[in-house]
């Protein structure tokens, strides 16, 4: 299992990684506190704070997926 911190400053942001994550045929989730929402839909993703580390785990390859989730990386 990997795990990425990120960090979205914009709805926009959600919507191309939620995009992104759809493409990809395996499991995603990103972890906020206590709450898990499926990475793959947009209201889960929504639901979260903005300008918050969210934890994203996930169990596979996609290099777009990979570069999306690059850019929204938190060191």
């Amino acid at each position: 299992m990997k795990e990425r911190k990120v960090r979205f400053r914009h709805i926009e942001e959600m919507k191309e990684f939620v995009s992104a994550a759809c493409r990809c045929d395996f499991d995603i989730d990103i972890v906020s506190d206590r709450l898990v929402v499926d990475g793959k839909s947009i209201l889960g993703v929504l639901s979260l704070s903005c300008d918050q580390d969210l934890h994203v785990k996930y169990d596979g390859t996609e290099p777009q997926f990979e570069e999306v989730l690059g850019k929204y990386a938190v060191a």
